[in-house]
């Protein structure tokens, strides 16, 4: 069982990214072949600035290494150092129907929201099949946001199967109900563009402000709140420290829990949660030589692979 996950370096990683994506792939490592990648071509639809993209995706790889990922169990590596992925973007391309593409819900949302219309945007849902495709994969770990498109992966691969024969693996999503969709500081979904993420690595006192500043309702503390579950310190609470969950939701359940006791409750289980992580990563940035040496092994394991797929599917197109 081959599993394919890939993340963006479009920004800090925050819990969403972690228990949506890193932790699940880190998890699944033990149980089949990973390969998991730094998506710096899909980043480019949502950051310009070189420079930053760059320094994004040395974070990311020592965020992935500091939180667990086994470079020994897994193939890891930076999407651009294997160039057939874009090849393969324009043979899926080529058999992708316009109305599927128009159909995504990620590009809808984000036109919605006012973002800057591209082709980059509108393909993504194709690079992504690309990525997926192209390296056998059987296996997709995906947040609930993103389980259509790997549907769409699905769509592109079997209408490029049934037009030049049977070329490529036809991939599954696997998703986690319970962290689908982490919660940010407002209630919305946490999104580095929606500024209510909650860093996994960072300043101390500027996290503790974040999540102090957590929207609340305006029920004084003695006010039983029979509907704690939704309340969102509580469901972040459930993901970094699931045991005083429990005890904290009945509390507010009865009456008697303030907010602001709650939140320092919150801040005090996630920094604890992630401290081995944050030593771990200082180690890392202090030997960036080995960082750089995991992401070019990856990147070389990653190619052979590649460009056995690509070759299949040049050959079956007509383009040997």
């Amino acid at each position: 069982m081959r599993i394919l996950s890939g993340i963006q370096p479009s920004g800090v990683l925050h819990l969403g990214n972690y228990f949506g994506m890193m932790r699940p792939a880190i998890e699944l490592q033990e149980k089949g072949e990973a390969f998991y990648f730094i998506a710096n071509y899909h980043s480019m639809t949502s950051l310009s600035d070189p420079a930053e993209r760059r320094k994004n995706t040395l974070a990311v790889a020592l965020d992935f290494l500091a939180c667990g990922l086994d470079p020994n169990r897994t193939v890891f590596f930076r999407q651009s150092d294997v160039p057939e992925v874009t090849e393969l973007t324009w043979l899926l391309g080529a058999v992708t129907p316009m109305g599927l593409l128009e159909r995504c819900h990620s590009y809808k949302d984000k036109v919605a929201k006012g973002v800057s219309f591209n082709f980059g945007l509108f393909a993504y849902p194709v690079l992504m099949a690309a990525d997926i495709l192209i390296y056998d994969s059987n296996i997709v770990p995906v947040g609930r946001d993103q389980k259509q498109h790997v549907e769409v992966t699905r769509d592109i691969a079997i209408k490029f199967n049934e037009q030049y024969g049977q070329t490529f693996v036809i991939p599954e999503p696997q998703i986690r109900d319970e962290v689908a969709v982490v919660p940010g500081t407002d209630g919305q979904k946490m999104s580095k563009s929606y500024g209510n993420a909650i860093d996994i690595f960072g300043d101390e006192k500027a996290l503790r402000k974040r999540i102090m500043g957590i929207t609340m309702d305006s029920r004084t503390p003695s006010e039983p709140k029979p509907d704690s579950e939704k309340n969102i310190a509580i469901q972040l609470l459930k993901l970094v420290a699931p045991a005083a969950a429990r005890d904290y939701e009945e509390r507010l359940r009865a009456g008697g829990l303030g907010y602001g006791d709650l939140k320092k409750a919150l801040f005090e289980h996630y920094w604890s949660c992630f401290a081995a992580a944050r030593g771990k990563r200082s180690e890392l940035a202090a030997n960036l030589d080995y960082v750089n040496k995991v992401l070019a092994d990856g990147a070389n394991k990653a190619r052979a692979k590649a460009q056995e797929v690509l070759h299949r599917a040049r050959k079956a197109s007509g383009l040997d």
